[in-house]
C-alpha cells in the first residue's frame, strides 16, 4: 500500500524553512511583502503543548511577526493547512486563536487557512448573538491554492508561491511546464544543496508526473535536468566523503584498507537513508535493516533509482 503523505507536515517545514515567503503568499492582504529586519519568530511547539494542554494542536504553525522600530506592535500569525476541507472547523479554529492571544495577551491575531483541495461551502465567518445583537464575529483569511491561476506566478521571486505551482488551477497541457516553472524557482531562488534536494521532493510529491511527462520535461528542459542529476551526485559524493573520512579514523586501528571500505559502505547507506527519508518518509525497520545489509553495487543501484521512484518498493525494484 502506499504510503500516505502528510500534507500538513510538509507545509509546515515549508512555513518554518520559509516565513518571510510563506506570509507574504498566503497572508498578503495583511502584511504585504515583508523582509529583516521585521522579526519572524516561530513560537516553541514544546512550550505551547505545556501551557495550553491537550487543546493545542500539534500541526499548526504559529508566527510571532515583530517590528524592531517599534511602528507596530507583535502580529500573531496562526497559519493551518487543510488538505480535506470537510474535516475544517471554524469554531475549532476561533477557540485555538482566542487561547493563543490570551496566553500572548496580544489582540493582534491573524488566523490564516490553506487549503490545498477546492474548498466550497465552507464556512467563512462564525457569528455568536441573537437576532438583536452579535456578540462574537470571528474570520479568517482564506488561502485556496487551487483558485490561483499558476501562470500568474510562473515567475514570481516568492519562493514559496513558486513550489506551490503544480498546487494551483493550470490545464493538462501547462503540466510539465508548471513542474519546471518550479524547479527552476527552487535552484534560482535557493542557494542550500540540502533545502534545493528537500523541496525537489515537495515539487515531485505535488507534480506527479508520470515516466512519460518526466521523459517530456528532461527533453524540453535539458538544463534544469541536469541541474537536478548534478545535485543528487554532489550530495552522494559529500556522503561518500563523510563516510571515507570517518572510516579512514577507524582503520588507524583496523587497518586502513578495511576502514576506507566500511566508510566508503557507510557514507553510501547514510546519503541513502537521507534521500529516502525525505522522498518517503521515516524508515521501517525493515528498510533500515536492509539498507544496513547491503552491498556497495546495491546501494549504488538503489541511489540511481531514488530520483524517479514513486513509491518506496521502486527504489529496490527499478533498473
Amino acid at each position: 500500500m502506499p504510503r500516505r503523505t502528510s500534507h500538513d507536515q510538509n507545509f509546515k517545514n515549508l512555513i518554518l524553512d520559509y516565513p518571510y515567503d510563506a506570509l507574504a503568499f498566503f497572508a498578503r492582504d495583511e502584511v504585504g511583502d515583508i523582509a529583516p529586519p521585521v522579526r519572524i519568530v516561530p513560537l516553541r511547539q514544546e512550550q505551547l503543548k505545556e501551557r495550553l494542554g491537550d487543546r493545542f494542536r500539534e500541526l499548526d504553525v504559529p508566527l510571532m511577526v515583530e517590528w524592531p522600530d517599534g511602528q507596530r506592535e507583535a502580529l500573531l500569525f496562526v497559519l493551518e493547512e487543510e488538505t480535506d476541507p470537510r474535516r475544517f472547523s471554524i469554531h475549532r479554529l476561533a477557540h485555538y486563536s482566542l487561547d493563543l492571544a490570551e496566553l500572548y495577551e496580544l489582540d493582534r491575531v491573524v488566523p490564516v487557512v490553506i487549503f490545498l483541495a477546492q474548498a466550497d461551502g465552507i464556512a467563512e465567518r462564525l457569528t455568536l448573538g441573537t437576532e438583536r445583537h452579535s456578540y462574537l464575529t470571528f474570520t479568517y483569511l482564506n488561502c485556496q491554492l487551487q483558485g490561483m491561476t499558476s501562470e500568474d506566478y510562473w515567475e514570481s521571486d516568492n519562493l514559496v508561491a513558486r513550489l506551490n505551482l503544480p498546487n494551483m488551477q493550470w490545464s493538462p497541457a501547462q503540466k510539465v511546464r508548471v513542474y519546471a516553472q518550479a524547479i527552476k524557482g527552487l535552484l534560482s531562488l535557493e542557494p542550500d544543496p540540502e533545502k534545493q534536494l528537500k523541496y525537489i521532493d515537495f515539487i515531485d510529491i505535488y507534480s506527479a508526473l508520470d515516466d512519460n511527462e518526466m521523459q517530456e520535461y528532461a527533453t524540453e528542459y535539458p538544463q534544469e535536468n541536469k541541474a537536478m542529476a548534478t545535485l543528487s551526485e554532489r550530495l552522494r559524493e559529500e556522503g561518500l566523503k563523510q563516510g571515507l573520512e570517518q572510516g579512514m579514523q577507524r582503520g588507524m586501528q583496523q587497518g586502513m584498507q578495511q576502514g576506507m571500505q566500511q566508510g566508503r559502505l557507510e557514507g553510501e547507506a547514510t546519503l541513502l537513508k537521507r534521500q529516502i527519508s525525505r522522498r518517503f518518509g521515516a524508515l521501517d525497520d525493515a528498510t533500515e535493516k536492509r539498507l544496513e545489509m547491503a552491498t556497495i553495487e546495491e546501494l549504488e543501484r538503489w541511489a540511481e533509482n531514488v530520483l524517479d521512484a514513486r513509491e518506496l518498493e521502486d527504489v529496490f525494484t527499478q533498473h
